[in-house]
């Protein structure tokens, strides 16, 4: 095949898993995971469901695809806010901001109801979720956090625990106001909340603290 011909036919083939995913996401978010069907989308997209199966061979594998979309984007700004130069709390208040504006987005707080709801009915929706968003942004930190421990800027320590207690001490002002539908997003003082998170952070993991006297947390994120 001439390879001009090829490219044009693998770029209206991502042009079409595009469209495919926007709308994917109107339903999951609008009908939830249950009462979302390929034959609905596939009719909404204006093809047949052949051609959508060809793209996603399951409904499970549909929503992946889209989880995984939106969680790329904003992997790259998480990654672009530690990968900047200067100190270690100058980088965790940039990934903070990053982190929290994007957790209390109207996109993320749809999804994260839409999990609450259906994951006991389909736990690999909930499993998919956790491993492209939570885990991802936890390890991701983790291995900066490490980083910081071996230069002796953080004092040692298990660097995926101190990952998760900065993510909890981002959420703490919000997440469960949010989950109790009692949080008015617009109200929520991004820069106060990150900059308490950072300063209780550092107090604890900072180099000059051994934290034996301390009490740590075993902490998680949603």
């Amino acid at each position: 095949m001439n390879p001009s011909c090829q490219n044009r036919r693998e770029e209206r083939r991502l042009v079409r898993r595009r469209e495919i995913l926007d709308v994917a996401q109107r339903y999951f978010l609008d009908h939830g995971f249950a009462d979302t069907s390929m034959s609905a989308i596939a009719s909404r997209c204006g093809g047949s469901k052949t051609t959508l199966w060809s793209h996603f061979p399951s409904k499970g594998a549909l929503f992946g695809a889209f989880v995984d979309q939106r969680v790329r984007a904003f992997s790259d700004a998480l990654d672009e806010a530690l990968l900047k130069g200067s100190t270690t709390e100058a980088a965790l208040t940039r990934f903070g901001r990053v982190f929290l504006s994007k957790i209390l987005s109207e996109e993320a707080r749809a999804i994260r109801r839409l999990i609450i709801a259906e994951g006991h009915r389909f736990p690999d929706l909930a499993r998919t979720f956790y491993e492209s968003g939570p885990m991802r942004t936890r390890l991701r930190l983790a291995r900066f956090i490490a980083t910081k421990m071996e230069a002796n800027l953080l004092r040692p320590g298990e660097a995926d625990l101190a990952a998760r207690q900065f993510l909890s001490l981002c959420e703490a002002g919000c997440l469960r106001d949010d989950l109790m539908h009692a949080l008015d997003a617009r109200s929520v003082d991004l820069e106060r909340e990150v900059a308490s998170a950072v300063e209780a952070f550092m107090r604890i993991w900072s180099p000059g603290n051994r934290g034996h006297s301390l009490v740590t947390l075993q902490t998680s994120t949603v």
